[in-house]
């Protein structure tokens, strides 16, 4: 399932060039050269009215005079020349584009209205994709393909590497040839005005000869294209990202809230975690990394040792271990006497384990061995330095024999110059991932289990927690968006509180009082101590004001502090509104931990959340965690888990642990309260307090955005993740009466898609896979549960027999990234066949797929599944029958409303 039209600039036939000249030096002269030179087979057509002849080939004056249509046009005029090229090579029905002019967004305004007539007239052209512009080009090495500047072309590989910027592109390209690595792809994408990383994500995703993508990343254009992409391909390939730009010049100040704490550089790491890509710091890590995610042996924990000959390699390689946040496996006692049987008396017994430098490679491999059949240690990383008494090339063969019998990730580092270079080699091409320092491999280590941290957590299986709401959320929902929102930007306490309460979070409540007796009056009722604070639609931050005064023990505290806090406004908000003061009880802290939790919604990425340490430090300290909602039980949790305050959560020091389960529940509900309502552009709770029984707010800030009043329906484009369909759960009646529930599959149901399996005899797996499909395990199930609801959806049919919920059934579409195409395959469990399901599940599943907008909906099943194939013919399905015996089954999808 290609995406649209990309094979017109990745794999041309044809190839038009335009303001090319006889300038070898120039971009077009270059571009061209490197064409020819590379040993592209098709047929090139320099375009320039100018000349006869460029570099010896004829040149054309225009589109409309070339012998037949090019599949791709490369575009190096001055960029006031491009868009009546565009046109121009729009007339002519050519699909692929690439701009490699510069003088666009990057120039300045001028640059900016250029790009912005660029895109008006690439609107015309719905076929059309277009890379750039201000891009370096494209090399596909296996194609003999090079349409850069660059200077020659690469090896050929299994890497795509993807970069927005050119100039570190050519850099990379040539430090590529000194380190034997090679590419399936190279690209260039410039100002990425259509075709972008998620485009190319996809593209490189089914490509058969890519086995890993580098991304080099400055800005994020379609966030929500790009996270769609990545967490499609991130089980099947390593996606790896360098992200430029991490640490702004200067921060806004702003008292302790979620805009503050959310920078750009923590919401683009939030992004790349859920999507479940890998991330590195410096650019030499990336290809150490792909090298040793590329020899596919991932660890199933963070348990390293290290084997060394020499003490001081294995200081620093445990130097950096630490400095990356991981930790050594201690030896333990079994090993140990194991390992004093082989090595001399004064190894260092312990990990690192320095066998010294006379040691043998019989010697080093069997250390190795031992070391290995520790349960707890994953992978080993084997240091040799160059010694009087080393035998590089020998050790690197015993070291070899071992990762041939051991399913755990051995790494080495031969650390020396021409004596070492055969070991490197033996090593290498035994498929054993070999560094020129410790640190080097650490470094690519420690990526690996962020990496492989980050897939566990994007497919691991969370409970199921029930959050019930006491009202409607439709008609919650009406109510705040017409009689709340309207009122003001900023709620006050009391509106956002209510909301707060209404979405199942307990809250402290304000009371408004409108002088000091009514002040008195209130706090003697709810009894002291108490809190005042101030009430202004016109303050974000009652801090920032002197607004705020705990702990009033009696009248005549109350009575001062009422006046303080009349002073601190007049003072400091001069021009702002005093509503009046409220009065709420003081709260109970003792054995409580403080945090901020919220969201706010970002241009560039939507709504983000956020929970960290709370209080007046919040800033100070950041200690936060950012994630994109919606949220589950397991995404919850591990927020919560990678707070360093988390220990205090647990219970620290004879405190009692704190109701970390609430917690759980109070993140869920505030992800739907996230979903729910787009017209909220940010909310604060700080501090939210976490006690051994209960989750209470004490404050909580609203603040709306005007842009979003006024809109009835929500199309979750504040969201980058969709969630949980709600609208499409659905009650059904079988022919013969029974009720059933059609619902999307949801990550929750792992262990109810694996029983609906179990009920399934071999012959309706058969049917539904077309091979003896082995699907007894996680990781299998979590393809199927842990969906994004984006290109893929799964429709169960849920029963419930004697309290308890079964799945007896399902229908799931796979779409392409443009929705052109969705396949389609259906599975009833045997007990439930011949009785309708399979009708009612196919026909709302065609319902789905209208509603998100699929071309066309196709099947394959074999010609004597009768059943299936009177099915499909009943709706409306065209059958084709093959000369393999397999039937393809296609339909059209008719638009109109459906309100499925």
């Amino acid at each position: 399932m290609a995406v649209r039209n990309l094979d017109n600039i990745f794999r041309p036939r044809r190839i038009a060039i335009f303001g090319v000249n006889q300038d070898v030096k120039s971009i077009g002269g270059v571009t061209l050269r490197n064409l020819m030179e590379g040993g592209f087979p098709g047929v090139i057509y320099p375009i320039n009215p100018k000349r006869e002849a460029v570099l010896g080939i004829p040149c054309f004056p225009d589109v409309k005079s070339l012998p037949k249509k090019p599949d791709l046009a490369v575009i190096v005029n001055p960029a006031e020349e491009v868009p009546d090229i565009l046109d121009e090579c729009g007339k002519a029905r050519i699909h692929g584009i690439i701009i490699m002019s510069a003088g666009f967004k990057e120039a300045g305004e001028k640059g900016i209205a250029l790009e912005e007539e660029l895109k008006k007239r690439l609107k015309k052209y719905p076929d059309m994709r277009v890379l750039g512009p201000n891009c370096m080009g494209i090399i596909v090495p296996g194609s003999h393909l090079n349409i850069s500047f660059a200077s020659g072309m690469p090896q050929k590989g299994h890497i795509a590497f993807i970069s927005q910027s050119g100039a570190l592109g050519t850099a990379l390209l040539d430090w590529s040839k000194d380190t034997k690595i090679g590419f399936s792809f190279f690209v260039s994408i410039g100002n990425a005005m259509d075709v972008t990383f998620g485009d190319l994500i996809d593209y490189f995703g089914q490509d058969t000869n890519t086995f890993s993508i580098i991304l080099y990343v400055e800005t994020i254009g379609d966030a929500r294209r790009f996270l769609s992409a990545a967490r499609a391909f991130a089980r099947r390939k390593p996606i790896i990202v360098y992200k430029s730009g991490r640490f702004p010049q200067s921060v806004q100040a702003a008292i302790s809230h979620t805009g503050a704490l959310a920078t750009k550089d923590n919401i683009c790491d939030a992004l790349l975690r859920r999507a479940g890509l890998a991330r590195v710091y410096n650019m030499g890590n990336i290809f150490d990394f792909s090298d040793l995610v590329g020899r596919k042996k991932i660890p199933k924990g963070f348990g390293l040792a290290i084997i060394t000959n020499a003490g001081g390699p294995g200081v620093m390689a445990t130097d950096m271990v630490i400095s990356l946040d991981g930790k050594l496996v201690p030896l333990k006692e079994e090993s140990i006497h194991k390992l004093d049987k082989i090595l001399p008396p004064f190894w260092s017994k312990n990990n690192p384990v320095d066998v010294l430098g006379d040691a043998s490679p019989e010697t080093i491999s069997k250390a190795l061995e031992i070391v290995l059949e520790q349960e707890d240690v994953n992978a080993a990383l084997v240091i040799i330095t160059p010694q009087a008494l080393t035998q590089p090339t020998q050790t690197a063969k015993k070291v070899t024999e071992v990762a041939s019998k051991t399913s755990k990730l051995i790494m080495a580092s031969w650390m020396g110059g021409p004596s070492m270079q055969k070991g490197k080699e033996i090593l290498s091409n035994a498929q054993v991932a070999v560094f020129a320092t410790p640190e080097q491999a650490i470094q690519a280590y420690m990526t690996l289990m962020r990496y492989s941290k980050n897939l566990e957590l994007l497919f691991e299986t969370p409970k199921e927690i029930p959050v019930d709401f006491s009202y409607d959320r439709e008609a919650l929902r009406k109510k705040y968006v017409k009689e709340v929102f309207p009122k003001n930007k900023i709620l006050s306490e009391n509106d956002s509180k209510n909301l707060i309460t209404d979405y199942g979070i307990r809250v402290t409540r304000p009371q408004l009082a409108a002088s000091e007796k009514e002040a008195i009056q209130i706090a003697q009722s709810k009894g002291y101590p108490v809190v005042l604070k101030i009430q202004s639609p016109d303050v974000t931050h009652k801090s920032d004001v002197g607004g705020v005064i705990l702990n009033i023990d009696n009248d005549d505290m109350l009575v001062h502090a009422y006046r303080q806090l009349q002073k601190n406004f007049k003072e400091h908000a001069p021009n702002s509104h005093l509503e009046g003061i409220t009065v709420q009880k003081m709260a109970d802290t003792r054995h409580a931990v403080e945090l901020i939790v919220g969201f706010k919604k970002e241009a560039l990425f939507g709504t983000v959340m956020m929970v960290g340490m709370g209080g007046i430090s919040a800033e100070l300290f950041k200690d936060q965690r950012l994630e994109f909602p919606p949220l589950n039980e397991q995404l919850a949790r591990q927020m919560i888990q990678s707070l360093k305050i988390y220990p205090m959560l647990e219970g620290y020091r004879g405190s009692p642990p704190k109701n970390i389960d609430k917690l759980v529940e109070v993140l869920i509900r505030l992800s739907y309260m996230a979903a729910d309502y787009p017209e909220i552009e940010e909310l604060d709770i700080n501090p939210l307090i976490v006690t051994p029984e209960d989750v209470i707010a004490l404050d909580a800030r609203i603040v709306i955005d005007p842009k979003e009043l006024g809109k009835e329906d929500i199309d979750y484009r504040h969201l980058l993740l969709r969630p949980y369909p709600e609208r499409l759960i659905k009650e059904i009646h079988l022919p013969d009466g029974t009720l059933l529930t059609l619902r999307p599959i949801k990550p929750e149901d792992e262990p109810l898609w694996l029983e609906m399996l179990d009920n399934c005899s071999k012959d309706t797996i058969y049917s539904r896979f077309r091979y003896d499909f082995q699907f007894r395990s996680h990781p299998v199930a979590t393809q199927f549960c842990v969906i994004d609801y984006d290109r893929e959806m799964g429709i169960v049919a849920e029963i419930e027999e004697n309290g308890r919920k079964r799945l007896i059934g399902e229908g799931r579409l796979i779409a392409d990234p443009d929705l052109e195409m969705a396949e389609f395959a259906i599975l009833i469990t045997d007990q439930w066949q011949k009785r309708g399901l399979g009708y009612l599940i196919t026909q709302y599943c065609l319902q789905v797929a209208q509603i998100a907008h699929v071309k066309r909906v196709a099947a394959e099943t074999t010609a004597n599944n009768k059943p299936m194939l009177n099915l499909f013919k009943k709706l409306g399905f065209e059958l084709f029958f093959n000369e393999d015996s397999t039937v393809s089954i296609s339909k059209v999808i008719e638009y109109k409303n459906n309100g499925a």
